[in-house]
């Protein structure tokens, strides 16, 4: 019989030991936990008023003649005096010039009201703690930030998981003594209202014209004040926040062109020489489930009145009212960096880049057998007139800084605890499993994770832990009573497995980075059951389990027993070819590799990485170079170490040396299931990617790219009722699918009456030269 996850399970735990004293004393504190003790006063009264209390004692900074400085930059005042193209000397009266100046000031940004800010701290407050258990920050953290921000400028830069995060972080920073933080938002999901509210508490938006064409005179004169307002906020040293992801909703490229316009604006400040250096602070911030997390796409595209956010802001309130399941939040603060320092040693790592046409369509279609080592082009990203008005050099300098900046947010945010669990439940038991096995694996899952160096944002005892996650996903799993006091967990079918899929997407970067650009950080893979305590900072190789795979597909049948697949030799060109083809196969934004390193280094590093796991056992045949030559004279000769940035010599030659090398994978009992478990990470990609190779021949071309992602989805979605898969109908890996493929030379855009169409390339109108795409993305495929 069917019962509902909740308190009336059989482990049941306070919601306190959550985020225990141990926690604090390790140097976390609870940001929303306000007490008597964090004001200055005592009594009766102030307990009953100590959210009042603390709002009031917040430390705001005024903005002293704000406009008035703008107004009177240079750029400014060479657009009313008529020196540059789009001023006043292109018959427009100065007085005509300065009211458009303010009106676009006003667009921009205003004056931030302490009164206002202090109201709305202390409702926020209140609704944090009616909305999550607890917003977790380590004080040490902080402490970095804060002397980072004595040091000059300081832009944080932020993934964007939720809505919530553009208020959510200024809080937090507010809370602990940073001052007012400026936030760069995306007007696209705010009304007007929203954008005015938003405003007075700190937001800037861009204005239209600024991405109207670089000859516009509106354009010029939008970019000019834009340019203004940066230059006053990095000179007055006011910490500014910018997203360096898109908002949730409607699926797009996962780097954000607003944020890369942002980032433009200060990467052309320092260039100018207006400030003398920028510090540059990743942040992210991890939610157990995101609280505004739209049901589906069309409501996700809506904009954000102020009635409907108000309504929804009720809504959640009494849904949360006397509900025992509350989302716990991590709030991460990555380590400072000088943008000074970035730009100099950046550049001197450029090297040649090329598409992925001509990178992998030859060998796809078995034309070319040699991978080539060298760097992928891959720009999904929409370029804004802000960043078209920087020299070319600034532009790739801005790209490849939002993916540095991105990796090491991403990396350093926190496993949440239902991120581990829709990770076992969707790859690992899909028909269900004992909760008592279950129990086992998730500490086993986060042990992982911490021999890795990563960082989780859960702690408390097992049971209560897992008491906690159940419970925040009970709409998506069922909970089956046995004999014996036990519990069968079971992912319930249909959309409840996309939701799980999104949130074990969550573990998938870190596995990913560690995989093919990561540290390496630990090894052992022991399964440990019993209570434990979970501690603090993702994850482990993704990608190279399913190259490995490729590399067996043609050699050992799929079913065939893991001992017949042992015995197979790799050789370590053939585990390099493999690797690179996956890497180019995968989508950039997913993979968030650094610009900075050649792909020889992410295959060595994949395969030291496979080693250390125990998956990959050297193999010395006769007459190799043993596995375990360390010599000196062979060391010094390779020049192992080489100083930072010094990426002249090409390391293409070191595939020599690895000709001779073999490998076979572990006998070890405990490897089949984690080799299997690595390969299905990605198999949600990798499958919807092999399904829209499959559409080819079954959709309407020409069509619109809005209009054949409809039909890939409506597409993915019969067959997910077909098959089962429904993790794989989600519009982000569509779309994913289609641009890769445009990339690839599969589809091709042409303009149209209608706006760009896609067409299907004559290279790939031959059905033969599909079932070659399709059979070239499923031999990485684990079934």
């Amino acid at each position: 019989m069917e019962k509902p996850p909740g308190p009336a399970l059989p482990l049941l735990c306070g919601q306190e030991s959550l985020f225990h004293r141990s926690i604090m004393d390790l140097g976390f504190c609870n940001v929303i936990l306000v007490k008597e003790e964090n004001t200055r006063f005592r009594g009766w009264l102030v307990r009953r008023l100590c959210y009042f209390l603390w709002s009031l004692e917040q430390h705001i900074s005024p903005c002293q003649d704000t406009p008035q400085k703008i107004m009177e930059s240079p750029g400014v005042q060479s657009l009313l005096s008529g020196r540059v193209p789009g001023g006043s000397g292109e018959g427009q009266a100065p007085n005509l010039v300065k009211k458009e100046v303010q009106r676009i000031l006003g667009h921009i940004q205003a004056p931030p009201r302490p009164f206002l800010l202090r109201l709305f701290s202390w409702a926020l407050l209140r609704f944090l703690n009616h909305l999550f258990l607890n917003v977790q920050l380590h004080k040490g953290q902080m402490k970095m930030v804060h002397k980072a921000a004595q040091a000059g400028p300081l832009v944080l830069l932020s993934t964007h998981k939720s809505l919530l995060d553009g208020i959510l972080l200024p809080f937090v920073l507010l809370s602990q003594g940073l001052g007012v933080l400026r936030v760069a938002w995306d007007p696209c999901p705010c009304s007007p209202a929203v954008r005015a509210l938003l405003r007075h508490l700190g937001g800037l938006f861009l204005p239209p014209e600024a991405d109207l064409p670089l000859d516009s005179s509106q354009g010029v004169l939008a970019r000019a004040v834009v340019h203004a307002v940066m230059e006053q906020l990095l000179v007055s040293e006011q910490p500014l926040l910018i997203f360096l992801e898109e908002p949730p909703g409607a699926p797009r490229a996962r780097l954000s062109a607003q944020g890369q316009a942002w980032l433009g604006l200060v990467v052309h400040a320092l260039q100018a020489g207006l400030v003398p250096d920028v510090t540059l602070v990743p942040a992210a911030i991890t939610y157990d489930l995101v609280p505004d997390a739209p049901n589906d796409r069309h409501r996700a595209s809506a904009p954000l009145g102020l009635w409907s956010g108000a309504l929804a802001v009720l809504r959640k309130l009494r849904s949360c009212w006397g509900c025992n399941q509350k989302v716990c939040v991590r709030v991460h603060l990555g380590q400072p960096f000088s943008l000074q320092e970035y730009t100099i040693n950046a550049r001197s790592c450029w090297g040649g880049r090329q598409t992925l046409e001509h990178l992998l369509q030859p060998i796809v279609l078995g034309q070319c057998t040699v991978v080539p080592d060298t760097e992928k082009e891959q720009e999904w990203t929409p370029t804004t007139g802000l960043l078209l008005a920087l020299k070319e050099e600034d532009q790739l300098l801005v790209r490849r800084l939002s993916r540095h900046v991105l990796n090491a947010s991403v990396a350093s945010s926190a496993v949440m605890s239902t991120a581990i669990m829709a990770t076992l439940l969707l790859f690992k038991h899909s028909k269900g499993v004992l909760l008592s096995q279950l129990l086992g694996e998730f500490s086993w899952l986060t042990e992982e994770t911490l021999l890795r160096g990563f960082d989780v944002g859960f702690s408390g005892q097992l049971r209560c832990l897992a008491q906690h996650t159940l419970g925040l996903l009970r709409e998506r799993v069922a909970l089956l009573h046995v004999h014996q006091g036990d519990l069968v967990v079971v992912p319930r079918p249909g959309p409840g497995l996309a939701q799980l899929a999104c949130l074990s997407a969550e573990l998938l970067p870190a596995f990913l980075s560690e995989a093919v650009g990561g540290e390496t950080r630990g090894s052992g893979f022991r399964v440990c059951a019993g209570d434990r305590q979970g501690s603090l900072p993702h994850a482990a190789p993704a990608s190279p389990a399913c190259a490995v795979r490729g590399l067996l597909a043609g050699r050992v049948p799929p079913e065939g027993p893991w001992e017949l697949q042992g015995i197979e030799l790799l050789s370590q060109n053939e585990l390099y070819r493999q690797i690179l083809l996956l890497l180019h196969l995968l989508p950039q934004d997913l993979l968030l590799l650094q610009p900075c390193q050649s792909s020889y280094c992410y295959c060595q590093e994949v395969l030291d990485r496979l080693i250390q796991c125990g998956l990959l056992v050297a193999e010395e045949t006769p007459g190799s170079r043993p596995a375990c030559d360390t010599g000196r004279q062979r060391l010094s000769a390779k020049l192992l170490w080489k100083p930072s940035g010094d990426f002249t010599d090409s390391d293409s030659d070191d595939f020599k040396e690895a000709e001779g090398r073999y490998f076979r994978l572990s006998q070890q009992s405990r490897c089949p299931d984690f080799f299997l478990f690595l390969c299905r990470l990605l198999s949600p990609l990798l499958k919807v990617f092999a399904q829209a190779a499959t559409f080819l021949h079954l959709g309407k071309l020409p069509d619109t790219e809005s209009g054949y992602m409809e039909q890939l989805l409506q597409f993915l979605h019969d067959s997910a009722q077909e098959e089962g898969i429904f993790e794989c109908a989600d519009p982000n890996l569509a779309i994913s699918a289609i641009w890769t493929f445009r990339d690839l030379g599969v589809l091709q855009q042409m303009p149209g009456p209608d706006g760009p169409q896609l067409y299907l390339s004559p290279t790939f109108a031959s059905r033969d030269n599909q079932d070659r795409l399709e059979q070239f993305i499923r031999q990485f495929i684990c079934s």
